[in-house]
């Protein structure tokens, strides 16, 4: 049986580092080791930010209907409190998309969560 050589997969998976380095500074675009270095940190903080993303969000959510609810004389965990007791079951983002584009809705929303309490 003849030998196997491995040249063209190892061009094959060098390529694909490289390719995914282009347009890095310098070297790291160009050399393979420092192209898999810099890739294998890339992917790392686009996995790390794919996390964060979402706590991001929740916290530009929540800080929209705080502000929200300080416009209708109430404060963010009463309002949440509120509502889970009137049985409203409605997301941060659902509730702060409403405080954007339809207030009166949301004064609507602070009212039952006042009743509730």
């Amino acid at each position: 049986m003849a030998r196997i050589k491995g040249a063209m997969m190892t061009r094959k998976r060098r390529n694909k580092v490289l390719k995914l380095a282009k347009g890095y500074w310098g070297a790291k675009s160009k050399h393979f080791k420092m192209a898999n270095q810099a890739v294998m940190k890339s992917l790392t903080y686009a996995y790390i930010g794919r996390k964060q993303r979402k706590r991001d969000f929740r916290k530009l959510w929540i800080t929209r209907i705080s502000a929200a609810c300080k416009m209708n004389g109430m404060n963010y965990s009463t309002f949440m409190h509120g509502l889970k007791l009137a049985g409203v079951d409605m997301n941060r983002k659902m509730l702060s998309e409403t405080a954007i584009h339809n207030p009166a809705a949301f004064t609507e929303l602070c009212s039952v969560a006042k009743a509730a309490l």
